[in-house]
């Protein structure tokens, strides 16, 4: 597994994000899923997404860090 780029989740959000691609990518997958289902939740899911991808990036690095270190990746 590899560290998640803040750019490209970015690119995913701006083109895709109301199909939830970008929570896809960082392997948010029910939030992928309900993405697709509402369209970002009619856009505000996806407009509140504007600021909270760093954080989300920050968090998956980190739990990939995490499980690497203790060997369960």
């Amino acid at each position: 597994m590899e560290h998640k780029s803040t750019v490209a989740a970015y690119l995913l959000w701006f083109f895709f994000g109301l199909f939830g691609v970008h929570r896809f990518y960082l392997r948010h997958t029910g939030w992928g899923v309900a993405y697709l289902l509402t369209l970002g939740f009619m856009g505000i899911g996806w407009l509140v997404d504007l600021f909270m991808i760093p954080a989300y990036v920050v968090n998956y690095n980190h739990r990939l860090d995490h499980a690497l270190e203790q060997g369960r990746v």
